[in-house]
């Protein structure tokens, strides 16, 4: 998530990340400047073995290094070292973030992050290269065309997706349950990212889709239901509102899509951190999801039937930070039942800092809560029906699984290593790397047809007919028969 400009509530309300962006990969963000007036004591003695070692590495290293790449990258440690989503961003990535806060940028449509020194995908974008090729949740990259992804940054992993519209790259994957890695050739693109989606999956039912939490999506939710609202000539019988692989995006957004099914007032989220800045309650009102306040309020006007429908919000594991506000709004104020599985995890508020160069830094800032209190970080959003969907094979990667997440200040057991579950694979995809045979890539279902098992179950609920769910045992139990 991220902070804005300190003299205006809704410029504090800003994005809520789920990782790096790439867009072809950087995604997420919002400007944001948040200066700090109190300056801590420096400590000199760790300074002055800084400069030992710049000084070190300046005279022997094997080969000249240039001092400004050894500033760059001593920056970018000592902000990943932190947590997953802190991170150092050059001038052209800090530009590429902007970008993709509008809606439009260039590359292949992939949100990742780096573990274990491969780079992870979080969720492709819908409709982009990468999502249309069938990468998943979970994927670890290895190669690049010809290059190891293992000792690249993700910087330098970034910046060789990069290139022209047209032009072509070769991705190695390794998936979870895949014996063999997966060879994705994906044709480079500028991303015209369309948020939201929706269709009439038959008379009654409304289906809006969020791909990603944008500048104008709450304004594009409220318009698509009432073109919606017109084609079925009525009230609606039910409404599902599809998250699943929507990484966050803004964290006004997320306000104005809960605050169009909620009555105006409720709290939405809440978030708590160190600066008295980080601190905020935000409600369904429109200083809290709109510029200009009330005279610019999209939803004024939405059908009075949007508050009161029965409605299934879907979410899985690729669902993160405003996904998860939004899907745990809803929740707590018992507005829709939340159907799928067990969310990302990600409860944690990132500030967009432009830094004099040109550059910017994504520093973790805070908590957010949910408005009964409860802490999705390294948690996630427990659906009120756990429904599997047998052809996700995204592996279940969750925030709890990466190295150095913030734990859960509710629950001491979140702060533990990474489960032995997710060490298997790592050690199952290191063995992957040494496979010379390759596997055909599995074309993706399509959302909200017959073949998609969690919409199905969503659509049964509405209907009041029986849902078939998974228990927390038996999904456990079907794990480690795949393992």
């Amino acid at each position: 998530m991220q902070v804005q400009n300190k003299q205006h509530r809704f410029t504090k309300v800003g994005l809520v990340g789920s990782g790096l962006i790439l867009g072809l990969m950087l995604s997420l963000t919002y400007s944001a400047v948040a200066e700090k007036m109190v300056k801590p004591q420096l400590p000199l003695d760790d300074l002055r073995a800084f400069a030992e070692v710049f000084g070190k590495i300046k005279s022997d290293y094997v080969e000249t290094v240039e001092d400004k790449k050894l500033i760059s990258e001593a920056i970018s440690g000592m902000l990943t070292g932190l947590d997953p989503h802190s991170t150092y961003m050059d001038p052209d990535a800090f530009k590429d973030m902007q970008s993709a806060t509008q809606g439009e940028f260039g590359g292949l449509g992939i949100e990742v992050g780096m573990e274990d020194g491969l780079v992870k995908v979080v969720s492709p974008i819908e409709d982009s290269p990468a999502f249309e090729a069938g990468l998943k949740s979970g994927d670890l990259i290895v190669k690049l065309d010809d290059t190891p992804v293992k000792g690249l940054s993700l910087n330098d992993a970034v910046k060789r997706m990069r290139g022209k519209p047209d032009s072509k790259i070769v991705l190695t994957v390794v998936r979870k349950n895949e014996t063999k890695p997966l060879l994705f050739t994906l044709t480079r693109a500028i991303i015209k990212n369309k948020s939201v989606k929706y269709k009439m999956t038959e008379p009654g039912y409304a289906y809006v889709r969020i791909t990603q939490f944008q500048e104008r999506t709450g304004e594009d939710l409220a318009k698509a239901i009432k073109t919606l609202h017109a084609e079925n000539k009525g009230a609606f019988k039910g409404f599902i509102l599809d998250l699943r692989n929507d990484p966050g995006g803004l964290l006004n957004g997320a306000v104005g899509v809960s605050a169009a099914f909620l009555p105006k007032g409720e709290l939405v989220v809440y978030t708590e951190g160190r600066a008295p800045d980080s601190k905020m309650q935000l409600t369904a009102v429109p200083e809290n999801y709109v510029r200009g306040g009330a005279a610019n309020d999209y939803i004024r006007d939405l059908p009075e039937d949007m508050k009161t429908v029965p409605m299934a919000v879907l979410i899985n594991s690729g669902s993160a930070s405003a996904s998860e506000i939004v899907a745990g709004a809803l929740q707590d104020h018992k507005r829709a039942a939340i159907v799928g599985t067990q969310s990302f995890g990600k409860g944690s508020v990132q500030t967009i800092m432009p830094m004099n160069n040109g550059a910017a830094i994504k520093l973790t800032t805070a908590r957010y809560f949910t408005p009964k209190g409860r802490s999705i970080q390294a948690k996630g959003i427990v659906p009120d029906y756990i429904v599997e969907d047998g052809t996700d094979q995204s592996g279940n990667i969750h925030e709890a699984d990466l190295s150095r997440h913030l734990a859960n200040p509710k629950d001491e057991k979140s702060a533990e290593p990474a489960k032995a579950e997710t060490n298997a694979a790592k050690e199952a995809a290191k063995e992957k790397l040494n496979e010379k045979k390759f596997a055909e890539p599995p074309a993706p279902i399509e959302p909200a047809s017959k073949d998609d098992i969690q919409f199905v179950q969503a659509m049964n609920l509405l209907k009041g007919l029986p849902v078939k769910t998974d228990t927390p045992a038996k999904v456990a139990e079907e794990k480690a028969k795949t393992n």
